[in-house]
């Protein structure tokens, strides 16, 4: 999406609107940061190790996503984009049932009596 959006866009805009050094140093291509520059890091990955807290984590991560796509949608006019932002964000929303679910699933589990 960010491709086709940035696809023959001159310099000047690009540079007019802040994205300058972005096409310095990478062209159109993807940069993988945030909107404030910070750059991806697997740190973002939680894992304790425990699936009770490791699910919560993963409920949190995907409604933190739902939240982003609907600031996006909420940035944009362009009825494509919208379109496409919504589709993620609907994503986001199944991935927090399936992890709820799975969670329900691990907590019973982990109820049942076990006769060894």
């Amino acid at each position: 999406m960010v491709l086709k959006l940035l696809k023959g866009v001159p310099v000047e805009e690009l540079r007019r609107e802040g994205l300058g050094e972005q096409y310095t140093e990478h062209d159109r291509a993807l940069f993988y940061s945030d909107t404030t520059g910070m750059l991806w890091s697997a740190a973002y990955i939680q894992a304790k190790g425990d699936v009770i807290a490791d699910l919560h984590e993963d409920m949190a991560a995907e409604e933190k996503a739902r939240a982003t796509y609907e600031h996006l949608i909420n940035l944009t006019d362009d009825p494509c984009v919208k379109d496409t932002l919504r589709f993620l964000r609907e994503r986001e929303i199944v991935h927090f049932q399936r992890f709820g679910e799975t969670l329900d699933l691990v907590q019973e589990h982990l109820r049942i009596k076990k006769i060894f």
